[in-house]
């Protein structure tokens, strides 16, 4: 591949940063905030929950975990991207020295930096003696007896030793591979009578837990060691007649923004993604961690052979890799955990007779996830179907649905039985594409119809189609979500689905799925915004009549729930609706590109975000449009942050809510979510957070925040459906 055609990937990939020269008026760039660090922001939220000394001790350290994984990523694709766009601006100019790009890659750094050494003492000062407390003991080899120490050896002789490759680095031996966010220890040995450093590298198997647990000596008390140190302190049975002079662990990341040039329509969309899954396995390394007080000789080393400068080296405080204390927190303690949460069944979807088309039919119907149970709803919808003898077809996306997925097996089953089954893969789902191939194949081994979406975009709807044969001719039934068909995130991330057979939206869902499988150009929708298609200009629309309400004198409000916002032309609209009077309330999980209550700009605008237990993810909008009561505004819901990648450059789905009762439901669940002051953060002026705190006059939604308030308003409602 040209470097011309890599930077021009490059620049279109960069699209959805949103930068100052986008926004139409220059006084508008004080309501600008940078996009990535808006996200290391929120990132820095993640953490306060493991620093909150109100969540339970085993929270804590899963926020640390998540904190982790979250900062990973971020390295994978952000600094990634802007890094190789660094080069490549060098390259196109022929610039001799730094680039702006990597002024703003140093200035993240300054902020992450802060971040690695607040993680690093919440681990050893507060989470460590609190779990010891709990005779939970994460122990250093200095502080093993003797007896605990034998037995760790012998854990190594058989259940590690076996799984090590020492690799040596000689004219014999070339530098290892390392895979991306792998941590290994480096040695530094000599021959005896020797002064010249060899190196050599073991990989700490990521197939073994990377806290080993030893045997209590006391009963009830849970004592682990670090396999890293197991393998450090056994480190002469791998280098026999060696002399081992230091040792240093290590872990690197690779950039995972690889793009391979998709315009030979010759070559298959499978073809493309695997070889971008194999290339993303070789690309620069854009970060080297190294534990504290690394040895000088190896951090040079690691340096010189991934071509990395002082700006792209992390010396970590505390642990090197808390994304590997998942199992830690997944430790079944119950006063050390978030109290249990068991999603409820509807009450008409209770049942071994209960029939999800005969519920559908009698009317539309919202579920909110996971506080009402995803099983039960939107995986019965798929399983009925499949077992249904009068269902003729069956199509839905796919975008994430992880390993053992029910959705998968039940489409097997359908096409396995005559059934018609459609089904959108999304092959370019950010780390997730080995596993959407692995599902294409077993579809198209059945006989399954797979396809892979329009080409240059990305398919990010979460809508499911079922067409059944009934005594008065076919019936359309949808589910039209705003998260992933996907098992294990259903129970931790909060979402909403309609499930409806109302026959204009359901024509909108088989027009959608005609032109995502077929070839449409022009496709026409009646009720369904879909991106990028009608999207944009009817949100826009929409923004522009609240001001027009605004200034006639009638109630105008704006009320946006999404993960992201960033998108240039939805923020001016914001600019331009806060400054006619419209008071706008975003609630934002991730970063925003758009800052609140700046004077002049968005001074009836607020951005706040919540972070618990769960992670937010459904998308609400809502517009009064005028009306004297806020149930008779415009409610929607869908898969489309306000974004340019998802207003632009990808299918998404919105759907209006219509029944008064969901109304009802969907202003309760804002209704919380902005009364919360337990779990919110509101952004002030200068872009920065602040978090709320309850008062004792603040009301029980306030103190006990969102996730809590929604878990009892949902038993109580089921409680009254009961009676």
């Amino acid at each position: 591949m040209t470097q011309e055609i890599t930077a021009r990937l490059i620049d279109q990939n960069l699209k959805t940063s949103t930068t100052e020269s986008e926004f139409s008026d220059p006084s508008w760039r004080d309501a600008y905030s940078d996009r990535d660090l808006g996200w290391l922001q929120f990132n820095s939220r993640v953490l306060h929950e493991a620093l909150d000394q109100r969540n339970p001790a085993l929270e804590r350290v899963k926020f640390l975990a998540i904190f982790t994984s979250n900062l990973d990523e971020f390295f994978m694709k952000r600094i990634g991207l802007l890094r190789t766009r660094s080069q490549a601006e060098r390259l196109k100019n022929r610039v001799i020295g730094p680039v702006p790009i990597q002024q703003r890659l140093h200035e993240m750094r300054q902020v992450i930096i802060p971040m690695l050494e607040k993680r690093g003492r919440c681990f050893r000062r507060d989470l460590k003696p609190l779990l010891a407390e709990h005779n939970i003991h994460l122990l250093d080899w200095d502080q093993l007896t003797d007896t605990q120490r034998e037995k760790a050896n012998l854990f190594f002789n058989r259940n590690v030793y076996p799984a090590l490759t020492p690799l040596a680095l000689d004219p014999g031996h070339p530098f290892p591979y390392m895979s991306n966010l792998s941590t290994s220890l480096g040695f530094v040995l000599r021959v005896p009578d020797s002064e010249e450093n060899l190196f050599a590298r073991v990989k700490v198997p990521n197939i073994l837990p990377q806290w080993i647990q030893l045997d209590p000596e006391v009963d009830d008390a849970r004592n682990y060691i670090r396999l890293a140190d197991l393998i450090h302190y056994n480190a002469e049975k791998l280098f026999p007649g060696m002399s081992i002079i230091d040792s240093t662990l290590f872990r690197i990341t690779r950039n995972s923004e690889v793009e391979i040039e998709d315009d030979d329509e010759s070559e298959s969309i499978r073809t493309i993604v695997a070889e971008e899954l194999r290339q993303r396995k070789f690309e620069p390394v854009v970060r080297l961690e190294l534990s504290e007080n690394p040895n000088p000789w190896v951090r040079s080393l690691l340096m010189h052979q991934f071509d990395l400068s002082e700006d792209d080296v992390y010396e970590v405080p505390g642990e090197l890799d808390y994304a590997g204390m998942w199992p830690l927190a997944s430790l079944d303690i119950k006063d050390l955990r978030d109290e249990t949460w068991n999603p409820i069944v509807p009450p008409d979807l209770a049942g071994e007779e209960a029939d999800i088309f005969s519920v559908i039919k009698s009317g539309d119907f919202l579920v909110h996830h996971p506080y009402e149970s995803f099983d039960a709803s939107v995986e019965q919808f798929i399983r009925a179907a499949a077992n249904d003898p009068k269902v003729v077809a069956i199509k839905m996306t796919v975008y994430r649905v992880g390993d053992d997925t029910p959705f998968v097996r039940s489409l097997i089953r359908a096409a396995e039985t005559g059934k018609q089954v459609a089904c959108l893969i999304e092959l370019k789902a950010r780390f997730d594409e080995e596993r959407n191939l692995h599902w294409a194949k077993e579809l198209e081994k059945i006989g399954a119809h797979v396809v892979y979406g329009v080409l240059g975009l990305k398919t990010h709807t979460k809508i499911a189609l079922v067409v059944r044969q009934e005594s008065d001719g076919i019936r359309c039934y949808a589910h039209i979500g705003t998260g992933n068909y996907h098992v294990k995130t259903a129970r931790l991330y909060t979402d909403l689905g309609l499930f409806t057979c109302e026959p204009t939206l359901t024509t909108d869902v088989v027009n959608l799925f005609h032109a995502l499988t077929g070839r449409s150009r022009e496709p026409s929708f009646q009720k369904l915004l879909v991106a990028p298609t009608n999207m944009r200009e009817q949100f826009l629309a929409k923004i522009r009549r609240e001001i027009e309400f605004q200034k006639e004198g009638k109630p105008g409000l704006i009320i946006v729930k999404v993960n992201q916002l960033e998108d240039p032309e939805m923020c001016q609209a914001i600019i331009a609706a806060s400054q006619a009077g419209v008071r706008v309330e975003c609630i934002v999980r991730g970063f925003s590109c758009l800052r609140a209550g700046v004077p002049g700009l968005t001074e009836n605008v607020t951005i706040r975000s919540i972070i618990g237990r769960f992670l937010e993810h459904s998308r609400i909008y809502y517009f009064q449009a005028g009306a004297e009561d806020p149930l008779d505004g415009e409610f929607y819901i869908g898969s489309a942050d306000w974004m340019q990648r998802n207003l632009s450059n990808r299918v998404e789905a919105v759907t209006p809510i219509d029944l008064r009762a969901h109304r009802e439901r969907l202003w309760e669940i804002l209704d919380v979510l902005i009364k919360d002051r337990r779990q919110s953060w509101v952004m002030l002026p200068d872009g920065n957070y602040e978090q709320l705190l309850a008062t004792d006059e603040d009301d029980d939604i306030s103190r006990l925040g969102t996730h809590r308030t929604l878990m009892l308003l949902t038993q109580q409602r089921m409680k009254e459906r009961i009676k």
